[in-house]
C-alpha cells in the first residue's frame, strides 16, 4: 500500500506540473496550446523515475532488504549464533555422565525447546531447557557454584539436562535389554522426554505422538557437530575389531548382520546381530571378559544374556545372547572370555536352534562378524 500511494503522488504530481506550465503558455499569448501526445521523457524517464522513487520509499521505511530476501534463510547459522562459546565445556560436561547423549544432542534439543533463550513463553517452565518446578527439585543443582541453583542459570540448565537426559537413557537402555522396547537409543531417549518412559515401554519402540519433537531436534544435530565437536582422544579413535572370542564352537552363519524381513512376523527392518546355526543345548561362552548386565526370560529374545566388557578406546562395549535355552550365569556376575553363560535354544520369536549374537558400541549395533577373531 505505501508503494501504491507513493506512485500515484508521483503521477498526479507530474500531471499537475504540466497543467500548470500549459496555462502559462497560454496566459503569456506567445502561442495557444497544441493538443500532442506524451513526449520522450515522459514515455521513458518518467515511468522509471517513478519505479525509483517506489522502491527508495519501501526502504527507507524497512531498513533495507532483510537477510532472507538478500541471502535466503539461515536458521542454523542463527541458532548457534545463540550459543556462547563458554557454554561448550558444559555441554561436554553434561554428557560425559552417559555414552548415549551427547553434547550436540544437548545443544540441539535446547535449541528446539528454547532456541537458547531465557526468556520462554510459558510461566510454569522456566530458562533455556523448560524445567518445571517439580523437575528441577529432581535434576538442578548449583553446578556453577554462584551461590543459587536455578533453571535460568545457563550452566545449571545445562546440566540438568544431561542428568536427566541420561536418566532416561538409562531407563530405555534396560528396556531394550530386556526386549520390551527396539530402537535407536538416542530415539527412544528423545521419545522418553517428550512422551515419557511408559509411553516408550507401551508403544515398544518410539510412539507416534513422540515422533515430531524427536525429528526437529535430530535436524538441528548438524548444526552443533561442528560446535561440540571433540579431538580423536576425546572420541576415543577408531573402532577396535577382532577383540571377541567367538561365543559358540563353530561360526555357521544363518542369518546376517542387515536388512531382512523376520520369518515369523514377516516384518522387514535391521536384523541386529548375526544368527550362528547350532545344535539345540550347545554351549555359548563369553566372548570377552565383562560383567552379566542382565540373564533373564525376554518375550522376542527368549532366554538372553548380555554382557558389559568396560570401554574400549573410551567406548563402551557389550555383546548380547539370545534364544537360549538355559542360563549358566546370573545378573551381576563377573566373567571371563569363553567361560560359559548358557545353552544354544530356540525360546522367545525364533524358528528354530540357534544363538542370535549381537555385539552394541556405545548403544549402537555393530556387524558382530569383524569383532570376532576367527571370522575375518
Amino acid at each position: 500500500m505505501t508503494e501504491e500511494r507513493e506512485g500515484t503522488a508521483v503521477v498526479d504530481e507530474a500531471a499537475g506540473t504540466a497543467e500548470r506550465a500549459g496555462t502559462e503558455e497560454a496566459l503569456s499569448g506567445q502561442q495557444r496550446p497544441r493538443r500532442r501526445g506524451p513526449g520522450p521523457f515522459v514515455l521513458i524517464v518518467a515511468p522509471s523515475l517513478v519505479a525509483l522513487i517506489g522502491v527508495s520509499g519501501y526502504l527507507a521505511l524497512t531498513g533495507g532488504l532483510s537477510p532472507d530476501q538478500s541471502q535466503g534463510p539461515d536458521p542454523a547459522q542463527t541458532s548457534v549464533a545463540n550459543v556462547d562459546a563458554s557454554y561448550v565445556p558444559w555441554l561436554r560436561k553434561a554428557a560425559d555422565a552417559c555414552t548415549v547423549v551427547t553434547p550436540a544432542l544437548l545443544a540441539a534439543q535446547i535449541d528446539q525447546l528454547s532456541g537458547w533463550s531465557n526468556d520462554g513463553a510459558s510461566l510454569s517452565q522456566q530458562g533455556i531447557a523448560g524445567f518445571t518446578d517439580a523437575q528441577w527439585r529432581t535434576w538442578g543443582r548449583d553446578d556453577n557454584a554462584n551461590g543459587r541453583s536455578s533453571p535460568r542459570d545457563t550452566e545449571d540448565a545445562i546440566m540438568a539436562l544431561g542428568r536427566q537426559d541420561c536418566s532416561l537413557a538409562e531407563k530405555v537402555t534396560d528396556l531394550r535389554t530386556e526386549g520390551a522396547v527396539s530402537g535407536n537409543l538416542v530415539d527412544l531417549t528423545l521419545a522418553a522426554y517428550t512422551a515419557g518412559t511408559d509411553s516408550v515401554k507401551r508403544a515398544g519402540r518410539v510412539p507416534a505422538d513422540a515422533r515430531t519433537f524427536l525429528n526437529k531436534v535430530k535436524a538441528r544435530l548438524p548444526r552443533y557437530d561442528a560446535l561440540v565437536r571433540r579431538t580423536p582422544d576425546q572420541n576415543g579413535g577408531q573402532n577396535a575389531a577382532a577383540v571377541l572370542t567367538p561365543p559358540v564352537s563353530t561360526l555357521t552363519v544363518t542369518s546376517s548382520f542387515g536388512s531382512r524381513t523376520h520369518p515369523l512376523t514377516g516384518v522387514t527392518k535391521l536384523h541386529t546381530g548375526v544368527d550362528f546355526g547350532a545344535p539345540q543345548g550347545a554351549q555359548v561362552s563369553a566372548a570377552r571378559d565383562g560383567r552379566i548386565e542382565f540373564a533373564g526370560t525376554t518375550t522376542a529374545y527368549g532366554i538372553r544374556v548380555v554382557i558389559d566388557h568396560g570401554t574400549i578406546g573410551g567406548k563402551r562395549l557389550q555383546t548380547t545372547y539370545s534364544h537360549l535355552s538355559a542360563l549358566q550365569v546370573t545378573t551381576g556376575q563377573t566373567v571371563t572370555a569363553g567361560s560359559a553363560v548358557g545353552l544354544v535354544g530356540s525360546t522367545g520369536l525364533s524358528t528354530g536352534p540357534h544363538l542370535h549374537f549381537e555385539v552394541l558400541l556405545d548403544g549402537q549395533y555393530m556387524d558382530p562378524l569383524p569383532w570376532l577373531s576367527t571370522a575375518r
